[in-house]
């Protein structure tokens, strides 16, 4: 074979390739075997092997798992992939569907909803750019996560270049695309891998989802590219849609596969009888659903609806009970948290529950544990709540035999031995020395955490080795640490002690956002942390607020509020807060992405295909020089910057006499 025969076959191959690809994971329709498509696939990689001038990253051959990784590098979301509010019966549905009644009656009744089922699975972002998969994410926090592109090319079912013959193909080459979806591990995939497990001594997964997580952060490409990984769809950013019924749609034509059992339904009582029937048909699927996921289907609604807490209001996830099953507890252990507090743990006669054995169960506090009047030694009824948490429900009293003995909290930290306390209006019973060794043990481990100063290499043992050596003893001594501290250490030779430091010392510099999550302040995760910089901008700032301003900020309530200016104001944390400095580390302002006031208040929307510029771009050059954008042409809109076949936003913007800006008069006004 020539070299032009060779580079038609090739050619003649990913396309054919491509094509049963959209056809077996998209429509569900599959037009060859798996043992054709792998003699396809076979030959197409021996001709590239043979040519290696004609090879192309996007060719189906690369889906292999390419060379391993040293490391994940994070990845900021463009908007971020926030979580659902859960509801787990038909009472809490209701009370959902009154309140988004109550913000927009008509329109909610007008909308109907979009059912999807739920996945129990991964949720990653794949971001494509001129039409090619530019790179693929993990959740993470919501705001930032792991770059694990080369793992999501070994899926099949996740295309490297969206399907050329979609009609929204043309437009994907000028604009970013990102669909959201979940990853997952198919049921006979799953029982096969722990097959092959066994017969080679490993450790069993507990379940799919634990599988495919495990997988997708592999640093070797070639080990999730082993594991039958699939993917489904539910979520499209960069293509203007009006319902998200409709994003589906085009997900799909783009050949991205969504779930085939996705449905409208037009109030609340279908959706009723949907789930009924999903539930019947969840044993007979081989992959695990946790319920479905209700969208308000109109688009311009549900963002009008917007966010309460960190959870959209026009959707939520109706899930199926929790499985429950029975078991025995036989002891009552009490684990000390990061802030001090102290939480009751059932050790439970070990029981399989919702695809996992459970050994232990959170009682919560005393005041639950009296309540359910649950005692050392009864028959309980566990669950494992969201199919995550394991928890206690109830105890079964008929089957008690008399030998059951009462929980008592204990008078002392079980750590320590110091001193606990129960604040007036708290249930927690909390150890209040602040150097009982597992306060700050667990206070190091979230310092280091990837969400926190993320230093490669500080995991539990040596965050508990360096404390036990008096090397540490709060997370300031890190930046302090030398090698000869190291070596002489057991597991610390020269290269890894040399690690550890080159890690701490290239982490120095911190976003204030993520400052303030790394101090471990009480109620204050990620997201709220991010709100706090925002709303203050810097540290020095930050460490002035008075309580009402903090309150202020949305989300924030006035326990979080107190929480926070309790801390700021407390003197040994300020002391902490002023040695890190000392040792070197600089937290850096938030910044608004706002360079210039050019636009000051003045509203954008943008609509149609521009030449030189992706929709995204345009958006950010607007921000930047403080203008706002908007997806829905108003009377308040002031610009409105069409390109090609502008559609209806164009028509209504002629209507109510607002400035129509070309995509190079546009280009104008931000020289």
């Amino acid at each position: 074979m020539n070299k032009a025969q060779a580079k038609n076959r090739i050619e003649k191959l990913r396309k054919y390739i491509d094509k049963t690809r959209y056809r077996y994971h998209v429509l569900n329709d599959p037009s060859v075997t798996d043992a054709d498509y792998d003699s396809l696939m076979e030959e197409l990689v021996k001709l590239e092997n043979s040519f290696p001038e004609f090879a192309d990253p996007n060719s189906p051959s690369q889906k292999v798992g390419g060379k391993p990784l040293d490391k994940f590098v994070r990845v900021a979301h463009a908007s971020p992939m926030i979580s659902l509010g859960d509801a787990f019966d038909e009472a809490e549905m209701r009370e959902w569907y009154e309140k988004v009644l109550r913000l927009a009656a008509t329109d909610v009744k007008k909308s109907g909803f979009y059912c999807e089922i739920k996945m129990d699975g991964l949720a990653v972002s794949v971001v494509y750019e001129k039409g090619l998969l530019k790179y693929g994410a993990t959740r993470g926090d919501g705001q930032t996560g792991e770059d694990v592109t080369e793992n999501l090319k070994t899926i099949r079912s996740i295309p490297l270049q969206l399907r050329d013959e979609s009609k929204y193909y043309n437009f994907a080459l000028k604009n970013r695309i990102e669909i959201r979806g979940e990853v997952y591990l198919p049921l006979k995939s799953f029982e096969a891998l722990n097959i092959d497990r066994k017969k080679n001594n490993e450790a069993l997964f507990a379940n799919p989802r634990n599988a495919a997580a495990g997988s997708i952060r592999q640093l070797d490409p070639k080990i999730a590219s082993s594991r039958n990984l699939d993917f489904m769809a539910y979520g499209l950013t960069g293509i203007e849609t009006k319902t998200h019924e409709e994003e589906h749609q085009i997900i799909k034509d783009l050949g991205l596969p969504t779930n085939k059992l996705n449905l409208y339904c037009t109030d609340l009582d279908s959706i009723f009888e949907l789930r009924k029937k999903w539930g019947k048909l969840r044993p007979k699927l081989d992959y695990q659903i946790d319920g479905i996921v209700v969208n308000i289907n109109d688009e311009k609604l549900f963002a009008k609806l917007g966010v309460v807490g960190k959870s959209p209001r026009g959707a939520i996830a109706f899930k199926w009970p929790a499985e429950e099953v029975t078991t025995i507890i036989e002891e009552i252990a009490v684990q000390v948290g990061r802030t001090g507090t102290l939480t009751p743990v059932a050790h439970l006669k070990p029981v399989l529950v919702a695809g996992s054995t459970v050994s232990r169960a959170t009682l919560h506090n005393a005041d639950e544990i009296v309540k359910k009047d649950i005692r050392i030694g009864d028959t309980v009824v566990i669950r494992k709540a969201g199919d995550i948490i394991p928890e206690v429900v109830k105890s079964i009293k008929e089957l008690r035999t008399g030998k059951e003995k009462k929980f008592k909290m204990p008078e002392s930290c079980p750590i320590c031995g110091g001193k606990i306390e129960r604040r007036a209006g708290e249930v927690a019973y909390r150890c209040i020395n602040k150097k009982c060794f597992t306060i700050r043990r667990r206070e190091l481990e979230h310092f280091v955490s990837k969400t926190a100063f993320d230093i490669d290499g500080m995991g539990p043992k040596i965050v508990e080795q360096l404390l036990n050596e008096g090397i540490v003893k709060d997370p300031a001594d890190l930046f302090g640490i030398e090698i000869g501290d190291l070596e002489p250490l057991e597991r610390f030779a020269e290269k890894s002690s040399q690690n550890i430091i080159s890690s701490i010392n290239s982490h120095k510099d911190i976003a204030f956002e993520r400052f303030i999550y790394a101090l471990g302040v009480p109620l204050v995760g990620i997201e709220t942390a991010i709100d706090i910089a925002k709303k203050f901008h810097s540290l020095d700032n930050l460490l002035k607020a008075k309580s009402e301003e903090t309150s202020a900020i949305y989300g924030v309530g006035e326990k979080v509020a107190k929480a926070v200016v309790d801390y700021f104001n407390d003197s040994a944390n300020k002391k902490l807060i002023e040695k890190l400095l000392t040792a070197g580390i600089k937290v850096i302002d938030y910044h608004s992405p706002v360079k210039a006031n050019k636009f000051q208040g003045g509203v954008f929307v943008v609509t149609g295909s521009l030449e030189t510029l992706t929709r995204d771009d345009a958006h950010k050059k607007i921000v930047e020089l403080g203008g706002k954008t908007g997806s829905a042409v108003t009377s308040k809109t002031g610009f409105v910057i069409a390109g090609e076949n502008p559609g209806s936003k164009y028509d209504k913007a002629r209507k109510l006499g607002i400035k129509i800006l070309t995509e190079k008069q546009f280009l104008e006004m931000i020289k």
